[in-house]
């Protein structure tokens, strides 16, 4: 890289589901800014390729550490690693998550504990060992990825959409037992990533034969429900997040931020 100016120069960064997708997106990005960053995944193998892949790429400290971010020990192991390579952890992006849909008179409830186990619990148990960190170092930033399904419901998606919607109000709850400390929580909804390995390789032909259309017309679908007439992407979320995790958002705490092309406003 041979630009001179890095807004994250020398601060530390985990990302988790940071081997794939949207979480690998902005592991790069991060690294691209000046961060340094821990790809977290549950896939390790997958985190170890992506943080190899980012540290030749940006020439970053990169750190891949396998976790199942729902078992609390792994999750402390994790933070205990960050502190011991790097010494500090100055921003967490919440961002593993997964998504099983279906009817909710019809969801089986060990699958409905599951993703709230994943998008919700994981968040807190997340949160719970870095602020400990943050609150000693006077400074330090969390960001959750959350959805345009944490501010309104989607059908056949009512786990999703119950954890999306929950982890706001923990968003909102840390936020203000974290203000005196000088830690900032906000929540990032993106809209629909059309171009993501989820769609692509999933949700398009789900949706299609539930719809009895193909998949090119699910995608026009959803692009035609955005206000902005296109899907969100990866940038466009990286753009918050490199705002939400700066300086600049200094006086930002609490929020839950829509990133939905005017899909969703409030």
């Amino acid at each position: 890289m041979t630009d001179t100016h890095y807004a994250f120069q020398d601060r530390v960064a985990i990302v988790t589901g940071g081997a794939q997708g949207l979480g690998q997106a902005l592991c790069q990005r991060l690294a691209q800014e000046g961060a340094t960053v821990v790809v977290a995944d549950l896939n390790e193998p997958a985190a170890l390729a992506t943080a190899a892949a980012i540290a030749a790429y940006t020439g970053r400290r990169t750190l891949a550490v396998g976790v199942d971010i729902t078992v609390e020990e792994q999750v402390a192991a994790l933070v205990q690693r960050t502190q011991a390579a790097f010494g500090s952890i100055d921003l967490l992006v919440a961002n593993a998550g997964i998504v099983i849909s279906g009817s909710a008179v019809d969801f089986d409830a060990a699958r409905w504990r599951q993703v709230i186990d994943v998008n919700l619990t994981g968040y807190f148990l997340c949160a719970k060992h870095v602020v400990p960190v943050m609150k000693q170092q006077g400074s330090g930033v969390i960001l959750q990825i959350n959805s345009i399904s944490g501010k309104r419901g989607s059908v056949r998606n009512p786990a999703y959409c119950a954890s999306k919607a929950a982890a706001i109000g923990f968003t909102q709850s840390l936020a203000l037992e974290l203000a005196a400390s000088g830690v900032r929580v906000n929540a990032i909804c993106p809209g629909h990533l059309l171009d993501s390995p989820l769609w692509v390789n999933s949700l398009f032909r789900q949706y299609a034969e539930r719809y009895h259309i193909t998949e090119a017309q699910v995608r026009q679908k959803y692009i035609d429900a955005v206000p902005l007439r296109r899907p969100c992407t990866y940038d466009d979320v990286g753009n918050v997040v490199t705002f939400l995790a700066s300086d600049r958002a200094g006086y930002l705490t609490g929020q839950a931020i829509n990133v939905t092309g005017g899909q969703e406003m409030r």
